[in-house]
C-alpha cells in the first residue's frame, strides 16, 4: 500500500515509513502514513494494547512464547518449560522418529556432507546449525518416547521436563563451566529454535477437536 501511494502521490519522496521490529514495544505513539492522494488515504500505525492482567495462567506464557510481549515480564526458563509442556503434549515429535536412520547412512548424504564441509564449517556454539537442531529433535523424541508415564499428571510432566533440560544441555553443548546460567542459556536457545520454526508448528490456543464433536 505504501508503494502504491508513493507512485500516485503528488509529494513523491516525502512519504514516511513506519518503523518495524521483531521485538514488541517498538511502536509507542500513533503515526499516520499517507498511502494515496486521490482520494487521500492514510494508514494509522498504533501501539498494541494488552490488558494489565492475564486472563489465566497460560495466556501470559503463550504471549511470551510467541514473542508478543517482552521477555522481561516472564523468566525465560519458565517460558521454555511451558514450551516443552506443549511439545510433550502434541504429536509433532513423532515426525522425528527416523532421524537416527537418516543421519549420514546413505551415500548421497555422505557425498553431500563431504562437499559441504569446505563451504560451511560446523560450530557447536551456533545452535541454529542443522546438526545441532537435529540433535535437539532427537533428544525431544527420545525423552518423550521413553517416558512411559501419564503426562496429564503435573508432577510427572515436570519430571520429564527436568530430564529434557539435562539432555538438551548436551545437545546444545552448553558447558557447566560457563559463567552464564546454564538453565537460562538452554532456554534461550530452545526458544529461538521454536520462534524460527525449527521445532515444528504448534497451535497454542485450545482448539476443540471437531471430529470428536461430529462423532458425538
Amino acid at each position: 500500500m505504501h508503494q502504491i501511494g508513493r507512485i500516485g502521490a503528488a509529494e513523491k519522496g516525502k512519504l514516511k515509513h513506519a518503523i518495524v521490529s521483531s521485538h514488541p514495544g517498538e511502536t509507542r505513539d500513533i503515526s499516520g502514513y499517507k498511502v494515496a492522494s486521490h482520494l487521500n488515504i492514510y494508514v494509522l500505525d498504533t501501539p498494541g494494547v494488552l490488558s494489565p492482567r492475564f486472563a489465566n495462567d497460560d495466556s501470559g506464557s503463550r504471549l511470551a512464547l510467541t514473542g508478543a510481549i517482552t521477555g522481561s515480564l516472564l523468566d525465560e526458563y519458565d517460558i521454555a518449560q511451558f514450551l516443552l509442556a506443549v511439545v510433550n503434549s502434541r504429536e509433532e515429535y513423532r515426525r522425528w522418529e527416523n532421524l537416527n536412520e537418516e543421519g549420514g547412512s546413505s551415500s548421497n548424504d555422505n557425498a553431500n556432507t563431504s562437499r559441504s564441509h569446505n563451504k560451511k564449517r560446523q560450530y557447536v556454539s551456533d545452535h541454529t546449525q542443522d546438526f545441532v537442531v537435529k540433535a535437539v529433535r532427537q533428544v525431544l523424541f527420545e525423552t518423550i518416547s521413553s517416558f512411559k508415564v501419564d503426562l496429564v499428571k503435573e508432577d510427572e510432566l515436570r519430571r520429564l521436563i527436568d530430564c529434557q533440560f539435562v539432555s538438551l544441555q548436551e545437545a546444545f553443548k552448553v558447558s557447566t563451566e560457563s559463567s552464564e546460567d546454564v538453565g537460562k542459556s538452554i532456554a534461550l536457545k530452545l526458544l529461538n529454535l521454536y520462534r524460527t520454526g525449527r521445532l515444528g508448528h504448534y497451535t497454542l490456543d485450545h482448539v476443540p477437536d471437531v471430529r470428536q464433536e461430529l462423532a458425538a
